[in-house]
């Protein structure tokens, strides 16, 4: 079998059944925008319903233009030969070696990245911005863009010259050496993130003295969570949408609530929230979602060894379908993570699948614990509300992007928790 036409007629399957789920999802909002869910008539408006369906509406159809404008991406690195061009033209610039390779790597991340900063760009200053949430400036958006990229080059190009490096002269095995050193590289990352990355784009404020901040740190010993802090994040200077997260390792977490959150909460929806945080850790949602992604990683470089195994049969079949001729490490890092993306969609449904079910076991956890499922579902609607998110998504579209539950089952549950 051509594993060139193979590859082009699973691109365009791809790109026509996201077409068709988005259109479906479209009609499925449109006919409902003038009536808002009978379950939320208290709690979102009809004026606040329909603006939800028109923030909907109008991110369906930028996705569409961010569909088109990844397959045409896609088809150019591979199809139309790309990604042997940069490699030739790296070749001739740099000459063979480490250097070269690093660079191509690098080079495809950041020309990728590129080619969608226009979409990125719509999406904060004109779709955001026309629903109300975007306050980000364009100095302030142009700053993450730099500081990101930066973070990403001194926290990544050691990381993928050492799994090249690997490649070359780690034998056979070269692959479970490359995992181990992913997964350290992962807890390191989780262990510096919170100090030292997340400060260079949000401001963390210690909580005040006060109330609040007793009742949250008498959940956490009622909960026996390992509280080493609760901060106030300045999330309101990018969007008026919010959240919060705990982050850390061991008995050194924190929490962090976005002020926007503080803002609009009362006390028992803000415990609630937090009791819903806490719930992933004590149900034990972090190390199992730890272990399986640290399982999917091997599984993820066993098969890369293959893909690059220059006496393997799959590998000829790989590079010969894209052109390119000689069989080689970083071609072949590259040319994986673009077969691997629409493998990963597809298990997506099954990781969306466990996450909705972990948030209905958060959700239950946070219900016992306060005893006030009641809070925790008013701060859902309020969320719902402000973040303008569809109440009564179509549930085809929950079934295969959704990671939380739609706001009506998460609500239904509560109730049967209480």
């Amino acid at each position: 079998m051509n594993f060139t036409l193979l590859f082009a007629f699973f691109l365009l399957i791809n790109l026509l059944l996201k077409l068709w789920l988005a259109n479906r999802q479209l009609r499925h909002v449109a006919p409902h925008r003038e009536q808002a869910p009978t379950d939320f008539a208290e709690s979102i408006s009809l004026p606040t319903h329909q603006k939800a369906a028109d923030y909907t509406l109008a991110k369906l159809r930028l996705g569409h233009w961010d569909l088109a404008i990844d397959a045409l991406v896609l088809l150019g690195w591979t199809l139309l030969g790309g990604l042997s061009l940069l490699d030739q033209w790296l070749l001739g610039l740099i000459g063979p070696g480490m250097l070269q390779q690093l660079a191509l790597v690098v080079g495809f991340m950041l020309i990728t990245g590129a080619l969608n900063l226009p979409i990125s760009y719509y999406q904060t200053f004109h779709l955001e911005q026309r629903f109300g949430f975007n306050n980000m400036t364009v100095g302030l958006w142009l700053s993450d863009l730099v500081k990101s990229t930066l973070v990403g080059a001194v926290l990544g190009m050691p990381l993928i010259w050492a799994v090249l490096q690997l490649m070359q002269s780690g034998g056979s095995v070269w692959w479970l050496w490359a995992w181990a050193l992913l997964v350290a590289y992962q807890l390191f990352v989780m262990w510096i993130a919170p100090n030292f990355i997340m400060p260079l784009f949000n401001k963390f404020t210690p909580m005040p003295e006060g109330e609040l901040k007793q009742e949250i740190e008498a959940l956490g010993v009622k909960c026996g969570f390992p509280l080493s802090g609760v901060f106030v994040m300045d999330g309101s200077k990018r969007s008026t949408k919010a959240n919060a997260f705990f982050t850390g390792l061991g008995k050194r977490k924190k929490i962090a609530l976005f002020d926007t959150l503080v803002e609009k909460s009362s006390t028992p929806e803000l415990l609630g929230v937090l009791a819903h945080e806490i719930g992933h850790f004590r149900c034990g949602h972090i190390k199992q979602r730890l272990a399986v992604g640290i399982l999917q990683t091997a599984v993820i470089f066993y098969l890369l060894g293959l893909a690059t195994d220059p006496d393997g049969k799959f590998a000829r079949l790989l590079f010969d379908a894209f052109g390119v001729r000689e069989i080689s490490p970083h071609v072949g890092l590259v040319l994986f993570s673009i077969l691997l993306e629409p493998v990963s969609k597809a298990l997506g449904v099954l990781a969306h699948a466990w996450s909705r079910r972990h948030e209905f076991e958060a959700d239950a956890y946070a219900a016992k614990v306060t005893g006030n499922g009641a809070a925790l579902g008013e701060a859902l609607k309020k969320m719902t509300s402000d973040h303008l998110s569809h109440p009564s998504p179509a549930a085809l579209r929950v079934w295969l992007d959704y990671s939380h539950p739609p706001l009506a089952r998460r609500l239904e549950a509560l109730r049967n928790a209480n």
